[in-house]
């Protein structure tokens, strides 16, 4: 069974920056996508942003230059360093891994959530 682990949550002023970390664990063979949503209080989980294996990204308009999202493959670990941040980016963080374990395996496993917190 692989689990994610995140870290780096918290409560920051607007206009500050804050880097989640995501590390994933269990015997896995392959990891291709690592991404991050988030889900703010009554609305729906959304995509943040995602990165392939290969380093290709993919960003939610409402965070396009001021999110950066980036992976250590040799880690099984995917970062989210977020500055510049608003009121409107307060929700609980999610990360999302794709990929194969125990080789032959696939898996979509998700982290259990970190709370960003930004006050106006």
């Amino acid at each position: 069974q692989v689990q994610l682990v995140e870290t780096g949550g918290g409560l920051v002023q607007a206009g500050g920056s804050l880097r989640l970390s995501c590390a994933a664990s269990g015997n896995i063979f392959r990891i291709n996508a690592m991404g991050w949503y988030r889900q703010a209080p009554g609305k729906q989980r959304e995509l943040v942003a995602t990165i392939t294996s290969g380093g290709s990204t993919n960003y939610a308009d409402s965070v396009k230059g001021r999110f950066t999202i980036s992976r250590d493959n040799a880690k099984n670990t995917v970062y989210l360093q977020m500055n510049s941040l608003k009121p409107e980016d307060t929700a609980v963080y999610y990360c999302n891994a794709q990929g194969v374990f125990r080789v032959v395996i696939p898996f979509d496993a998700w982290g259990q959530g970190t709370q960003v917190t930004v006050s106006s």
